[in-house]
């Protein structure tokens, strides 16, 4: 079977073909949600794209933190948090940032071009605030004793509960510096692999990293046609990955004992419930995957330490074949995460 002849699968959907949040000429908002993509749990995803001298209006999430990547560009990340908490600072490519939940926050594109996030979401339905529509719920008398203002004074506020979703970048605002400590931004292409091998690495935005994940996890990673992510599941953590480059093939094995074999191009997503068993590799070229996860800290068990750890013995026994016809398995301190793909790739069948 070719490439394109292979079988829509239900764990897969585009994020680049996804329903329009917003469309503009600032920009677009794409989204795949727990309606747009039914097998999603506790996770969903959207594509901002906004053009030079866009900002996403403030708003905040009732539901859910919010974790961002940027693919493309430079944008200013404005925060007001709990406990008095204001903060301002700059994300380039290859950075992130952290919303928590119920954080008031707006994101300006600061670049002459466009620029592209991808934001993950610890909720498949997110629930959001509008700032404007937070004003606009509020009676002129109840905002003027809020300012200690006359009521005349918020007159001209328009009194809809709406959203613009993206507003012209206003001019002239105060400088942030991108290089500033600031605890909900995170530099994850900067930082140091914790698995790296010739054929592939994984850099990790996890709490370990970064302490102001609660919720969210995030790897970046990135395979070489001759590496192989290995199989493996994680426990009681759910898995959504982003394709941004290149092309890859994906099996996983549902409980009913069938077994899905899908193709990803830039753009896909997929999802992975929690413990089932699945496995990653290149097709042609390298790939590059952000992975996210429902937790701080994703735990993984990889099928070369389950190998290694099982007598030969107990492993003939489970599969009902004699030891002696069992292959030598190597010894196996720790799973590696990313293995080198020895083998001829696998028809697309």
């Amino acid at each position: 079977m070719s490439v394109s002849a292979m079988p829509l699968s239900r764990h897969v959907r585009s994020l680049a073909h996804a329903e329009l949040a917003h469309a503009s000429a600032l920009g677009e908002v794409r989204r795949l949600d727990g309606t747009a993509f039914p097998l999603l749990q506790g996770l969903s995803i959207k594509r901002l794209r906004l053009e030079a001298d866009a900002m996403r209006e403030a708003h905040w999430h009732a539901n859910a933190d919010e974790l961002a990547y940027v693919c493309q560009g430079q944008v200013r990340v404005q925060v007001i948090d709990n406990g008095d908490q204001v903060s301002a600072f700059v994300v380039s490519e290859g950075q992130m940032f952290h919303i928590p939940s119920g954080a008031l926050h707006l994101i300006e594109n600061l670049g002459p071009a466009r620029a592209e996030l991808i934001i993950a979401f610890s909720h498949a339905h997110p629930q959001d605030f509008s700032l404007q529509a937070a004003f606009g719920a509020m009676s002129d008398a109840v905002l003027g004793n809020t300012f200690d203002l006359p009521a005349s004074a918020f007159a001209a506020l328009p009194r809809d509960a709406g959203t613009r979703y993206l507003v012209p970048r206003p001019r002239g605002l105060p400088p942030a510096s991108p290089h500033h400590a600031q605890p909900l931004r995170f530099d994850v292409e900067a930082q140091s692999a914790p698995v790296t091998f010739p054929y592939g690495h994984a850099r990790v935005a996890r709490s370990q990293f970064w302490p102001a994940l609660r919720h969210l996890a995030m790897y970046s990673l990135q395979i070489g046609e001759d590496g192989m992510r290995e199989p493996h599941w994680h426990p009681d953590t759910a898995e959504m990955g982003y394709v941004h480059r290149g092309h890859a093939r994906m099996t996983v094995l549902d409980p009913d004992g069938s077994t899905d074999t899908y193709l990803l191009s830039p753009g896909d997503v997929y999802f992975i419930p929690p413990a089932y068993p699945h496995q990653i590799e290149a097709l042609g070229q390298d790939i590059h995957f952000l992975v996210f996860f429902d937790r701080p800290m994703p735990a993984d068990i990889g099928y070369r330490l389950c190998g290694a750890a099982l007598p030969p013995a107990t492993l003939a026994a489970t599969f009902g074949v004699p030891v002696e016809r069992m292959p030598v398995l190597p010894a196996t301190a720790r799973d590696p995460l990313i293995v080198a793909r020895g083998n001829p790739l696998d028809p697309c069948t």
